[in-house]
Formats: structure tokens, sequence, C-alpha cells
């Protein structure tokens, strides 16, 4: 399958699967939203993460059996959101157009509440880490930052001033709820959520940074500008004299390396901040990033690879982000997006709509996290099409 013709029947198929679903769907992490898991692990750290943790590795999707329901993540939405958005913008379809903006107008219903100084999102479920424990919808700075993605661009199309002020309430949810784990005169680092933690996740700040560096140009408000170079700033000085990013700062703090969808995170981010900020200083750095990705994270049949020294499992997010990342570089890297679509459409993905979890070297996760597997890849096929009608 090479033909921008069958891609948009994958996608077309898959996007009307998930609204079937009502965009609600299992989640990686969503074991204690089981009420017999709870009820028995959810009273201290080791146990919530033995339960998290052992549904999520279950080689079969055992949340049914559990109680687990379906729920919204507004990332997921977040992603749809953008797949319709972009449909809308290669087709001039009103209906893709008219599903995006259904899609936000939930994303403002089930923002976290609490005492946030601004719009803010989070996971529709307790979370515990190894460093962490999040209470159900507690926000946090990586979905709301690809929530404001979301806004973002519907602002870009549309010019609906509301859709700039969610953005801009959520920057200070930002810059005054997220905690501040390192700030000199250049760099800025923020916490992944409001809570006591001191691990710096390396592309919060970048993701951060981007929303803050679209919303300033997007408003002609340089308030923040300088916030949001000193934010990306604090990424780029921790590449790796080989191109690469490591998880955390430091890297110790984490078991994961150098990753592939995070990877992609942070080269995308900076992408769009160079763009937003016409300031080209960290190029190069990007360019490095990218040949590392290129060459150390997929194999050379198109398929992702799980780390930079791992090659199983094989995950769907790290397929849709090659896809995502590769589509705007088919001059310097041709071909390389679509071959990683074809392999992906040739390994995971099955004819009613939905693309599988994960392949690992001995057995496969045919089961579909809606955010995880239709979300991404929706988002990913999207914007290929897209890419190709701009430079056909």
């Amino acid at each position: 399958m090479n033909d921008i013709a069958s891609y948009e029947n994958v996608l077309e198929t898959v996007l009307l699967n998930s609204k079937k679903q009502a965009y609600k769907g299992y989640n990686k992490h969503d074991g204690l939203n089981s009420p017999f898991l709870y009820l028995f692990f959810g009273w201290s750290k080791w146990p919530r993460l033995i339960a998290i943790q052992s549904v999520m590795r279950c080689p079969v999707n055992v949340r049914p059996i559990l109680g687990v329901k379906k729920s919204y993540n507004p990332k997921g939405l977040a992603l749809f959101v953008q797949a319709h958005l972009d449909q809308y913008s290669r087709s001039n379809s009103k209906n893709d157009l008219q599903e995006a903006e259904s899609l936000l107008e939930l994303l403002i219903r089930i923002q976290s509440t609490g005492d946030w100084s601004g719009s803010a999102w989070g996971y529709h479920y307790p979370w515990q880490d190894l460093d962490f424990y999040a209470k159900t919808n507690t926000p946090n700075a990586v979905v709301t930052a690809f929530v404001c993605e979301a806004f973002l661009e519907a602002f870009r199309i549309t010019g609906k001033q509301t859709y700039l002020d969610t953005v801009r309430s959520s920057i200070k949810y930002f810059l005054s709820d997220l905690i501040v784990l390192k700030n000199t005169e250049d760099e800025l680092c923020l916490s992944y959520m409001p809570i006591e933690m001191s691990m710096r996740v390396m592309d919060v700040s970048i993701l951060i940074g981007t929303v803050i560096a679209q919303y300033c140009e997007l408003s002609s408000d340089n308030e923040h500008m300088n916030t949001a170079k000193k934010l990306v700033n604090y990424v780029i000085n921790n590449q790796t004299e080989y191109g690469a990013w490591f998880y955390t700062d430091p890297p110790s703090d984490s078991f994961i390396t150098h990753d592939n969808y995070h990877t992609g995170f942070i080269l995308d981010a900076l992408w769009r901040y160079m763009q937003s900020s016409e300031d080209q200083t960290w190029m190069e750095n990007y360019n490095k990033g990218l040949r590392y990705y290129y060459e150390n994270l997929f194999t050379s049949e198109g398929a992702p690879r799980w780390m930079n020294d791992k090659k199983y499992p094989y995950d769907i997010h790290g397929a849709a982000q090659g896809i995502l990342t590769f589509s705007r570089h088919n001059a310097e890297y041709p071909g390389i997006a679509e071959k990683i679509l074809n392999w992906t459409l040739m390994n995971m993905y099955l004819n009613e709509g939905r693309f599988i979890y994960q392949i690992h070297r001995r057995y496969r996760k045919n089961f579909t996290l809606l955010r995880w597997c239709n979300g991404w890849m929706s988002r990913a096929m999207a914007q290929l099409l897209l890419q190709r009608n701009l430079t056909s």
C-alpha cells in the first residue's frame, strides 16, 4: 500500500471507528480504574505500582474483565482534533471542521477542576509512577501542552479568539502552578505536574516553551517570549554530542535512555518553536537530532525501535511519531514517512479501523488503546496527507 487514496481510506475508517466509540477508550496506565484493583491495591505506592504495571504489561487486554471502563483521554481528543483540522485544511470538509470544534468544546468541559491558575488537563485515572502519585484528573504539563496545540491550530484556521484565550489561560497554569526545578539567566525547567517532584523530564520544558512561543506569535504579545526561549534553551543544552536526548536530567533519574517518541516530541516542539519565533539559532541542533532519530530509532524496514539500544517492542506510538516528524522532511529524507506508514499498515493495522498496540519478540498485543493507537495514527496520517497535498 503506497498510494494516497489507500491512505485516505484507512484514515477515514479509523476516524469513523473512533467516533463510533464516542472517542472513549482504554489507556496505558488506567489499571486503578478497576474498582477491584483500587479496593485491594489502591492504598499505597508499591501495591498501586504493581497493579498498574501488571495491567499495562499483560499480553492481553484484561481491563474489561477487571471492570475498567473506557474513558476520555484529553491528549487523545486533542490528537483527533488535529487530525480533523488537517483533513479540513486539505479538503475543505465542513464535517471535519465541525467534528474538530465539537471535540474542542468537549475538552473545555472536561478540563481538570480545582484551584488552578488556568485551564489545564490531566488523565482520567489515578497514576502511580516510581517518583510520584497523581490522583485522577491531576493536570499535567504534557497533556495540557498537547491540548493547547489543538487550540492553537484551531485558532489559525478559524480565527476564533476563544481558542487563543484558552491557550493564554493554560500559560497561567504552566507558569504559576508547576514547580520550578531550574531557573538561571538563560535556562528554565518546569515540573511535569503541580505536585511535589524533583525529576526533570526533558520534553516537558520544550513542549511548554513552544506553546508559549506560538501564543506570542499569534497574539502579538511577547510578554513571555524570553521565558519560552529559556525553556527551549534548557533542553538544547542537554542534547548529547551525538544529537540525542535522555528522558531525564540527569539521565540516571530514569530507566528510559534515548527512546523513540519522546525524541520525536522534542524535535517537533523545537521545529514549531523555530517556525513561530523565526529564531533559527538551533537549526544545527535540530538537524543533528533529526539525523540521530533517523539512524538510531527506526529499522531499515521502517519499524519503530523502542529505544536506541532496544528494538522490541515495536510500539504504534513510535510509528506514528516517525510519520509525523518525517512527513515535513520529504526533501531531506525522501519516502521515509511513507516507508514507516507502509510498514505500520502491513504489520499493525486491522481492517475494521483500528491499530494494535505493540509487537513483542514472541507475541503481539492485538488490542487497541484508543489514544495511544488510533489517536496518534489519525494525527500522523492526516498530517502526512496534508504535507503531500501542500507539496504536490
